[in-house]
């Protein structure tokens, strides 16, 4: 058990994106000083002092905030921990999990949203996502996905995820308490984009482990979480204790370890955007080094192809300037 509590926390390492870090627009809710008024002279230190204030308890609050939900994600990374090196929650690798689900009667719990899950999915496993993608289409909601494609969706292609309330109860519905539960995600630790749009969403969101960046000015939250350990511990709590978790998850798996549905291979279900396009994912680039250059040459004549276009493109914005000004000028 030692041995797997410590491959566990080497497991749990958070993502580089540094959660911690001041923003340069920490301070944008603070009022500028105004630069074409002059108050009078015996309220200018008054004034100047309540504007540092301001500004200085808008700093100290976000950072504050930010420390709190760091405590909050290290609690729950303690907590998993402890549920592992208690035996809680049994860790299986991922030929183990194959073998239990095709040789026994345990339940594959695939945790994934639907984007992951339609690529590649393992025959007669159970799908209930903890995190699904948000179809809603109001005026926030689109905010909300414009800004998650301009912070990077546009390259890795995940969406915009929202957390399911009703997870426990729609798990508890289809199986009893005593149930042997394997639980699986695509990969052990997720870097994605969660919506929470109220406080007590935040609220429920940190409950679950997740690190939340709570912004005045935006309700998307950027969250490091382990989704099958957060799902295992909230069906612990709800008093399931059978489980078992899929170290490493889908993207682990060799395809001998399941029976797979799906077009794609279980390593490559979680990719997508232009990197999965130009194949410049390091999934693709593992499976390409197995391969060899056959594999690789379909993403090099696409990337061929992409550069032909952008250069047929921009000689042809060149040629399209002067026949416009002929044009008017006739």
């Amino acid at each position: 058990m030692e041995a797997i509590g410590h491959c566990l926390s080497n497991s749990l390492t958070l993502s580089p994106f540094n959660p911690l870090k001041q923003s340069p627009n920490c301070c944008s809710n603070a009022i500028p000083l105004s630069h074409g008024r002059t108050l009078p002279t015996h309220n200018n230190h008054a004034y100047k002092w309540k504007k540092a204030s301001v500004r200085m308890g808008a700093v100290v609050g976000g950072e504050d905030e930010e420390t709190k939900q760091a405590k909050e994600m290290a609690a729950a990374k303690r907590r998993w921990e402890t549920l592992i090196r208690e035996q809680k929650v049994k860790v299986l690798t991922t030929k183990e999990a194959g073998y239990a689900t095709q040789l026994s009667n345990k339940v594959l719990l695939d945790v994934r949203p639907s984007t992951e899950y339609n690529k590649a999915r393992v025959k007669g496993s159970t799908w209930v996502p903890i995190f699904d993608v948000d179809n809603t289409a109001d005026a926030g909601a689109l905010s909300k996905k414009v800004t998650n494609f301009v912070m990077g969706g546009w390259w890795s292609g995940s969406p915009v995820l929202s957390y399911d309330k009703n997870f426990i109860s729609k798990v508890d519905s289809m199986f009893p308490k005593d149930t042997d539960l394997i639980v699986v995600c695509q990969k052990g630790l997720r870097h994605t984009m969660i919506v929470a749009t109220s406080q007590s969403s935040h609220a429920a969101l940190a409950a679950l482990g997740i690190l939340i960046l709570m912004s005045t000015r935006r309700s998307i939250t950027e969250a490091s979480i382990l989704r099958s350990l957060a799902a295992c511990e909230q069906l612990y709590n709800a008093g399931f204790k059978n489980l078992f978790w899929v170290q490493g998850g889908l993207e682990a798996a060799d395809e001998e370890d399941f029976q797979r549905e799906g077009a794609q291979p279980f390593k490559l279900a979680g990719i997508g955007g232009v990197s999965e396009f130009f194949g410049w994912t390091d999934q693709q680039r593992a499976i390409a080094a197995k391969e060899g250059w056959s594999y690789s040459l379909v993403f090099t004549g696409r990337l061929i192809g992409f550069i032909v276009l952008a250069d047929a493109l921009f000689l042809g914005a060149q040629q399209f300037g002067p026949l416009l000004q002929e044009l008017r000028s006739r």
